[in-house]
């Protein structure tokens, strides 16, 4: 079972920053899980939340901004151990650093319309150009994978679930030619996960930080296990 740092190592790092992610390189991890949004620049950034607020405490909406307004939102501030400013990154500049890994799961966020979709799985497939082996392009957005099935694309897609709809997802995913399933923890029961490997579908869950659950679902012969502490999960797995 791969463990999968989420959002970088959030539980022991800034999230979705520079120095999350090479902090999990630094661990010998070689598997992540990061958001993707486009600005109205349309830069790709490494970003979960659509403002500040929550990770750099300031009252900006993120579709306000554009790429050359990025250095002034610390994402670090509240980590007080933490010795560097983490501003947002761009897509590019995570790939630099992440450039070995072996997996890398690029969620890319909801969006409004089949347009925006068609535009940010467009822009995000041409700056991952050569990651094709170890990228998986996921998203809860169905918008997103029809864009992506409908340009064919050659990069493996995983279908993002946290609602009570478990076979019906199973039957979306292959529909929608998902390689994987996401798997929210709380969902992620034995008949479910046995349902999604008869369908020869590989399977993430999200988020676990309890050892005894990561032991259960490493059992149950899950293939990913995305968690806030990878490098506890590290010493214990």
């Amino acid at each position: 079972m791969r463990i999968i740092g989420h959002r970088g190592a959030r539980g022991e790092a800034p999230e979705n920053t520079l120095g999350g992610f090479q902090y999990i390189q630094n661990l010998g991890i070689r598997a992540v899980e990061f958001d993707v949004r486009q600005l109205k620049d349309d830069a790709l950034i490494i970003m979960h939340d659509d403002n500040f607020v929550r990770t750099a405490g300031q009252q900006k909406a993120l579709y306000e901004c554009s790429q050359t307004e990025l250095s002034h939102y610390n994402h670090a501030v509240t980590w007080s151990s933490w010795n560097q400013v983490e501003p947002t990154p761009l897509l590019n500049q995570t790939l630099n650093v992440i450039h070995n890994f072996d997996h890398i799961e690029v969620e890319v966020k909801a969006v409004q319309s089949q347009a925006e979709a068609e535009k940010i799985t467009l822009a995000i497939e041409q700056q991952l150009k050569g990651f094709e082996h170890t990228a998986v392009i996921t998203s809860f957005d169905l918008k997103i994978h029809q864009a992506l099935q409908q340009r064919q694309s050659n990069f493996k897609r995983g279908l993002l679930i946290e609602t009570d709809i478990q076979h019906q997802a199973i039957e979306q995913a292959l529909d929608l030619g998902c390689c994987q399933i996401g798997w929210m923890n709380e969902l992620a029961n034995r008949e479910l996960i046995q349902a999604t490997q008869d369908a020869k579908l590989d399977i993430s869950v999200w988020t676990v930080n309890e050892i005894e659950r990561a032991k259960e679902l490493r059992d149950l012969g899950v293939q990913g296990l995305i968690t806030d502490f990878p490098k506890r999960m590290l010493e214990h797995l």
